[in-house]
């Protein structure tokens, strides 16, 4: 019996190439593009999940208020936790802290140096709390003690070729200070999909060492509750819940942190979260994240429209299956007549179903085969071409293959099968209410969802578009930032900048030159507490810019009120410029009236001269912070240069020459600004071609059904259209009558779309501090181009019919 099924079904699919084709295409597409979706959620939400202790695992962050407000969210906090809530959670069962810093390291015997960025002090238990590999050296013992680094395998190779880099020396210069590591631990090179880059961890206590040299002996990098530079993770015991110990943090906080007296005296208020490892990634975008984190809500986007497309084609099914209900009931009811039961029928059916579905299963997996380096590819992901999903998501797939399978079987299964052989022989049989009104509800619901993904679509390209062309307020154009020497004292460093500038100025590309701590694009986290002078108010957090003379003038960056550092200026390092929120938080009402006051930094007394408009040194994801200018003539971080022209090969080539010249221990290692500051909206980019196409390829689907109905609507109306014609119908009215029902249904899809479509994409711009407002024009648009797609895939059929002879239609009557 089985075969004997299989055979018809078989006979079936040969015999209607036409209704076959449509639902296998549609049914392919849906599950290849549902496979390739998954297969990048799978992945964005793979990251940390390969620690064996991930659930264990958490990060301390910390909410600071100032006056009241929520000043800051950051993903760091104080060093000075991990060790109390150890002492004092006994639920704790470890911890350590991370804290980066830039270091120029070098391998003297091989003369190779680079500026490494991408590391961190960390505490010895950071080896086992990450579940670094190790290859080579003592893991328990690797970080225990000063002057100590491990490297991955990537990073031993860099520096040591083939060489086994166990137990060597590589050097840290900063300035006049040389600092030996000794390299205790080789590790494989740490996962990709992790918040973390680690390509070296430095024993923490060298941090305490450094410190000492440089003057401080206040063991801040232990006891410090003011510095909130530090990742601090915390792994707890077996059965503890994060949550109830997070329950117990605002009582931590009270004690150790707002009720000190510099705490109490500013009215400053600490609050502590946790988030487990595993939530990083995607639900953690704060100030200080040590790599640009993806987007949860976006990814969760992703993952509905992948159910939304494989949904999209099974109900092209349905609908093409109970469309052709007429068409099949003659061969229901001589079945019936012979004796077929009811039982037999559904099975019949039932066979098709999974037969057409598992046609379309197969060729999807071979799509979806032939196109995951490319769309790895595209999505840059080269590093990551495997060839299965997370066996969850295989779950997930398989379980909504198996349900919509039965589901898309099932309902056109019974309604065939429950025809009457008397009614459909004497050729009486016509299509039920009931089945009209489910496929028009179908219809409808794949519009809505196709009006919701081009309105959707339109919106996230507006926001990427706004955020890359919107103004920043600084001029980025045409800039090369050099990064900055780092093994020249300041006294020397003094006797070499002026010359190295003045040589790089008479260069003719060359426009402008400007020192400073950091560049847009570069997250600050040179942070300080600032008040107003004998106002009596509390000191703010503000974010520090030291730049020199030339800055402001070659970013162009506007002065809302007084003027740039001089040189002629007395006292100059006594001096400040604010950025207008800067302003307006320690308490002026405009920036004319900062002019000339005075603020305490540090126990310094500086002297406003000059408030800028505010610029964005992030993306415009990011809110605007509070920033204070500092004049710091010899600063050496970065060197930006304004260009002329476009052959900024030669300019570079002509850099590199002059640096070998003036900075010879030091690389050359420089990046395009524009280019740099883009990279912040690359995931946003990302989401947006990776929605578009996948919201094209949904509403394809869609146009394959609606072709398909309209197909089986002329058929079903062949007749009726002969006569009309025969009776003087024009091409118009025909066209008309064919396409005026479906029409009305993409109308009302429309309608029915546009608080959808506003209540999703208002949520997915939440993210944005600096976002979009949705017009209503683009419903309008999205619902044009459903509009238009919807016509042009009915006309087809209904010119078909309108412009046939009437003759071929009723020479049977």
């Amino acid at each position: 019996m089985f075969f004997n099924h299989l055979r018809i079904a078989f006979r079936n699919i040969i015999k209607r190439k036409g209704y076959s084709f449509l639902n296998i295409a549609g049914l392919t597409i849906g599950m290849s593009c549902c496979l390739l979706i998954f297969h990048y959620v799978s992945y964005e939400r793979s990251f940390d999940r390969f620690e064996p202790k991930a659930g264990q695992i958490v990060r301390v962050r910390l909410d600071s208020y100032q006056k009241g407000v929520l000043a800051y969210k950051s993903a760091t906090s104080y060093p000075a936790i991990g060790p109390t809530m150890k002492r004092d959670f006994p639920e704790v069962e470890k911890f350590c802290r991370l804290i980066d810093d830039n270091l120029l390291l070098s391998n003297e015997a091989k003369d190779i140096k680079f500026t490494e960025n991408k590391g961190y002090y960390a505490d010895p238990a950071s080896i086992d709390l990450f579940n670094l590999q190790f290859l080579k050296g003592n893991q328990l013992t690797a970080l225990t003690g000063p002057d100590k680094i491990v490297l991955s395998e990537s990073m031993a190779h860099k520096y040591f070729g083939n060489e086994d880099a166990l137990g060597k020396t590589l050097i840290n210069r900063s300035g006049d200070h040389v600092q030996p590591f000794q390299i205790t631990g080789i590790y494989k090179d740490f996962p990709e999909n992790s918040h973390l880059i680690l390509n070296y961890l430095v024993s923490y206590s060298t941090l305490q060492k450094e410190m000492i040299l440089s003057g401080d002996s206040s063991n801040a990098s232990e006891t410090a509750w003011g510095w909130y530079d530090f990742y601090v993770y915390i792994q707890l015991k077996p059965g503890a819940d994060y949550k109830m110990l997070e329950s117990k943090l605002p009582a931590f906080a009270n004690k150790y942190m707002n009720s000190q007296e510099w705490a109490v005296k500013n009215n400053h208020r600490s609050e502590l979260h946790l988030i487990p490892l595993s939530d990083i990634h995607l639900y953690s975008n704060y100030n200080q994240e040590a790599e640009a984190n993806g987007n949860g809500r976006a990814v969760a986007f992703l993952f509905l429209i992948a159910i939304f497309i494989i949904c999209i084609a099974w109900i092209n099914y349905i609908n093409l299956a109970t469309a052709r209900s007429v068409e099949r009931a003659k061969e229901v009811g001589v079945r019936k007549v012979l004796g077929a039961l009811r039982g037999t029928l559904i099975r019949q059916f039932l066979m098709e179903s999974f037969l057409l579905n598992g046609i379309s299963l197969i060729l999807s997996l071979a799509v979806f085969y032939i196109l995951l380096h490319p769309f790895d590819l595209f999505t840059g992901r080269d590093h990551y071409t495997g060839l299965t999903l997370n066996s969850r998501y295989w779950i997930y797939f398989l379980g909504l293959f198996a349900i919509g399978t039965l589901i898309s079987g099932v309902y056109p299964a019974f309604v065939l099968s429950g025809f009457k052989p008397g009614v459909v022989l004497k050729g009486s049989f016509k299509n039920s209410g009931s089945g009209l009104f489910l496929r028009k509800s179908l219809i409808v619901v794949q519009f809505i969802t196709s009006v919701v993904l081009i309105a959707g679509t339109i919106v996230v390209y507006q926001q990427v578009n706004y955020m890359r062309n919107q103004s920043l307020g600084a001029d980025i154009s045409q800039t090369i930032i050099l990064k900055g020497p780092h093994t020249l004292g300041d006294s020397v460093y003094k006797q070499v900048f002026q010359p190295f500038k003045t040589e790089v100025l008479k260069q003719p590309s060359i426009k402008s030159i400007a020192a400073s701590s950091s560049v847009p694009g570069d997250e600050i986290y040179w942070t300080n507490g600032s008040r107003r002078l004998g106002s009596g108010q509390s000191a703010v957090t503000l974010y520090n810019l030291g730049v020199d003379f030339d800055f402001i003038p070659a970013y162009k960056i506007e002065m809302a009120a007084g003027k740039n550092f001089s040189e002629s200026f007395g006292m100059v390092k006594k001096s400040v410029i604010l950025n207008q929120n800067a302003a307006s938080l320690l308490g002026f009402k405009n920036p004319e009236d900062a002019i000339n006051q005075k603020i305490v930094r540090n126990h310094d007394t500086l002297t406003i001269v000059g408030v800028t408009a505010n610029f964005h040194q992030l993306g415009l994801q990011k809110m605007i912070d509070p920033m204070i200018i500092l004049p710091r003539p010899e600063i050496a971080e970065f060197y930006s240069l304004k260009i002329n022209g476009s052959n900024a090969a030669q300019s570079i080539t002509t850099l590199k020459q002059i640096w070998a010249r003036f900075f010879p221990k030091d690389p050359f290692d420089y990046f395009f600004l524009d280019e740099s500051f883009g990279q912040q909206y690359k995931a946003d980019m990302l989401f947006g071609k990776v929605f578009g196409i996948f919201s094209f390829l949904a509403i394809l689907i869609a146009c394959f059904g609606l072709l398909g109905l309209s197909a089986y609507n002329v058929l079903q109306r062949t007749r009726e259209i002969g006569i009309r014609k025969v009776l003087g119908a024009s091409v118009n009215s025909i066209l008309v009558l064919l396409s005026k029902d479906f029409l009305r249904l993409i109308l009302v899809s429309f309608f029915l779309a546009i608080p959808v479509g506003w209540i999703l994409m208002s949520q997915w711009l939440e993210d944005y501090a600096f976002r979009i407002h949705i017009g209503w024009w683009v419903f309008g648009i999205a619902g044009a181009i459903a509009l238009m797609i919807a016509i042009a895939t009915i006309v087809i059929q209904a010119m078909k019919a309108a412009t046939s002879n009437p003759v071929t239609s009723l020479r049977s009557e």
